[in-house]
């Protein structure tokens, strides 16, 4: 079911997430459905349960939404239940990463160029697989969410300076989306 995107100033995408407790497989199939759902009506290419208002462990990324961009994401579709950082690359890279709780802001972000994650998949099963490139920005941008932190919150100080009354609006709604979103 397609739920409303939590946007900048809701106290939920502020927050830790808890880890998903694999054992209630019905209602983490239920969430893992509403999140490709409201990630496919948002046009977006990466969600985590903290954006539709579950304080979960949970993500999911669609490579696919890139592929004009990035030929090699064809394909690239994960669930991600419990993800943890096994290992970072010690080689940081440069994107412009925007946000579907942070509308019309993009940003440069410095992150690892690469990881090594394990998670668990929709079937219920332990993955575990190394990231480059994009795959892995999507990743880890969705990771952050789940420590309650926005790619905003990294940027280099001058350009949060420089966004700060843009942030000040969303977090007031004065923003407008093409998808459900809201503000609590």
């Amino acid at each position: 079911m397609i739920q409303p995107i939590y946007l900048y100033g809701s106290e939920v995408l502020r927050k830790v997430a808890a880890p998903a407790d694999l054992a209630q497989k019905e209602e983490l199939t239920k969430l893992v459905t509403d999140l490709w759902d409201t990630l496919a009506e948002s046009e977006g290419c990466g969600l985590a349960a903290p954006q539709i208002g579950v304080s979960q462990r949970v993500l999911v990324v669609d490579g696919d939404v890139m592929y004009d961009v990035y030929p090699y994401l064809k394909g690239f579709r994960r669930t991600m239940i419990n993800p943890e950082i096994l290992e970072e690359s010690p080689k940081k890279c440069e994107f412009s990463e925007g946000c579907l709780s942070v509308p019309g802001i993009y940003c440069d972000v410095t992150r690892p160029e690469s990881m090594t994650v394990r998670y668990w998949n929709e079937k219920f099963e332990q993955v575990e697989e190394t990231l480059d490139r994009f795959a892995c920005r999507m990743v880890q941008h969705e990771m952050s969410h789940l420590d309650g932190t926005l790619f905003v919150d990294l940027v280099a100080p001058i350009r949060k300076k420089m966004i700060s009354k843009k942030l000040q609006g969303i977090s007031h709604g004065k923003v407008s989306t093409h998808y459900k979103s809201k503000l609590k």
